[in-house]
């Protein structure tokens, strides 16, 4: 019995992983500003609502 070979084309990749600074910058202004409007809303609660009750 003849052993049958096959020709398989293997294709490479090669993934870079890149940094953009620029988007990095905007999701940390945009996940700062979630922080900052949450903590507002927590002290506005905390300063005037809650001595409500």
């Amino acid at each position: 019995m003849a052993s049958s070979r096959r020709d398989v084309d293997v294709e490479e990749r090669r993934v870079e992983k890149r940094s953009d600074s620029s988007l990095v910058a905007s999701t940390f202004i945009k996940y700062a500003a979630y922080i900052i409007i949450t903590f507002g809303i927590l002290y506005f609660l905390v300063r005037y609502v809650f001595p409500m009750f």
